[in-house]
């Protein structure tokens, strides 16, 4: 005879395994530890298996706790959807939405406005910044989701596309022809150590033309053609990729990472993120 999953004590034990421990779960649920813990056991009983692994001081699931959670994960993000629908719900809130600034463009606006259609009250607070410094935020806890431009992709990111890192500079310009090979980025860009390795590796001398904190004074020196620079393809239309022919080294290729706040009950961030997932597969 088929019997039905607690869903109540199924949301306490994924909360667990995604948080890390009993008491932050509790604190996530707003539920006492007592309470978590019992309904940690009744699920264990009404499955007849162990899903925790006690022995250590920390959390860790044993296999039959890792294979709940793959489709514990998929039950709540179910339920919750239609409670909502069928209720018509009306999700209220804010998420903090971290992007780099260089590659807000092409697909971010179209993300929010998509998102802003299907959730009008919920208000999104996009964070533009480096990678390093949205990777610092996620790790506080102070953002839902970000977006990161890197080499790999880290463990629990998503890769959402792979992106050719290119010379840039204005359109029919020739500064990319003087030596020393005049440069221009802000202070913190990840790209800048990478594009100054490559040219030390082929012989070519640099100097910084432009060193700054603003993205406005380095693109309007490169519009300039007072100094180019090496960024990800299709992040910046209005610079032109330099037509070198092997005048410059060539680089290496960059992933865009899609990094998710792990929260047992997060359908707004999850579905940010699926429409995020969505702009990058087009």
């Amino acid at each position: 005879m088929p019997r039905n999953l607690d869903l109540t004590a199924l949301r306490s034990f994924v909360a667990v395994a995604e948080t890390g421990g009993v008491t932050r779960a509790a604190g996530q649920l707003h539920l006492t530890q007592s309470a978590v813990s019992m309904q940690l056991k009744r699920l264990e009983e009404s499955l007849g298996q162990i899903l925790l692994d006690r022995s250590n001081r920390s959390v860790t699931l044993t296999g039959q706790g890792e294979l709940l959670l793959s489709y514990g994960r998929r039950l709540l993000a179910l339920n919750d959807e239609v409670w909502s629908r069928m209720t018509n719900q009306v999700y209220e809130g804010e998420l903090v939405f971290g992007v780099p600034h260089d590659i807000v463009y092409p697909h971010i606006p179209g993300v929010l406005k998509k998102f802003a259609a299907a959730y009008p009250r919920v208000k999104i607070n996009l964070v533009s910044s480096f990678t390093v410094d949205l990777k610092a935020q996620f790790a506080a806890g102070e953002a839902d989701i970000v977006l990161t431009t890197e080499q790999t992709t880290p463990p629990g990111a998503t890769k959402l596309a792979d992106l050719n890192f290119i010379w840039l500079g204005a359109p029919g310009g020739v500064a990319w022809k003087s030596r020393p090979l005049r440069l221009a980025y802000e202070k913190k860009c990840i790209f800048r150590p990478i594009a100054q390795k490559a040219l030390d590796e082929a012989g070519i001398s640099w100097e910084m033309a432009v060193d700054s904190d603003s993205m406005m004074a380095v693109e309007a020196s490169l519009s300039a053609d007072i100094a180019v620079h090496a960024r990800l393809h299709g992040t910046q239309p209005h610079l032109e990729e330099i037509p070198h022919n092997g005048a410059l080294p060539e680089l290496p290729e960059f992933k865009v990472n899609m990094m998710v706040a792990p929260k047992a009950n997060a359908p707004l961030a999850n579905h940010l993120a699926e429409i995020v997932q969505a702009a990058y597969c087009c």
